[in-house]
């Protein structure tokens, strides 16, 4: 098992956040040390599943507050959902634009102000509509000694990706935040082209 891991537990520190304290734990991969972190809020051991939030940065959503997307809404209304819960995790996994980059990301975007769309724009700068490696999350949950989740999540393919690594997803739970107009087109093509689950 050892022989496969992708990750190392690195660091931990208390944050204290608008929605509680959580405790911040660092992930480093082995091979290209990047970096991924966990939000962990309350007790998270036991056989109960855990609600949890993969969560994949988006810096012009998470904290320069871009309407083009819906993921800074996510963001807060996941750790909004575990604080209610008062136990949860979530998971921030740093692969900025569905893994093409942050520059890349800033040419999509480009790209769709001439009139692709998210997934087009992707496909036009010859990335696949979605790189992102879902199973470094897994490798996070074993790490964090967590097997059974429910999941917030619009997108089935992370319960897949899970499922086939390991992690009992037991329920998902969606997580629709953030419709407005500037997103309206990029809501439409996650559902229709990615298969997301926009609708309640």
């Amino acid at each position: 098992m050892k022989e496969n891991m992708q990750l190392k537990r690195v660091a931990e520190a208390r944050l204290p956040t608008l929605w509680g304290d959580f405790l911040m734990i660092g992930f480093e991969e082995l091979k290209t040390g990047n970096d991924h972190v966990a939000l962990v809020l309350g007790d998270i051991y036991g056989d109960t599943p855990i609600l949890s939030r993969i969560h994949s940065e988006c810096l012009t959503g998470d904290a320069l507050f871009s309407l083009r997307c819906d993921c800074g809404f996510q963001l807060e209304a996941a750790m909004a959902h575990i604080a209610e819960e008062g136990r949860g995790v979530l998971l921030y996994h740093r692969q900025e634009g569905r893994n093409i980059g942050l520059l890349n990301k800033i040419r999509a975007y480009s790209l769709q102000d001439k009139g692709a769309d998210t997934v087009e724009a992707n496909h036009q700068l010859g990335f696949a509509a979605d790189e992102r490696n879902f199973t470094v999350c897994a490798e996070m949950y074993n790490l964090l000694n967590i097997n059974k989740i429910r999941l917030l999540t619009n997108n089935p393919g992370k319960v897949d990706v899970l499922t086939q690594a390991g992690i009992t997803v037991t329920e998902r739970l969606p997580l629709i935040a953030g419709r407005n107009p500037s997103n309206e087109r990029y809501m439409h093509t996650k559902a229709s082209k990615m298969g997301h689950f926009l609708t309640r």
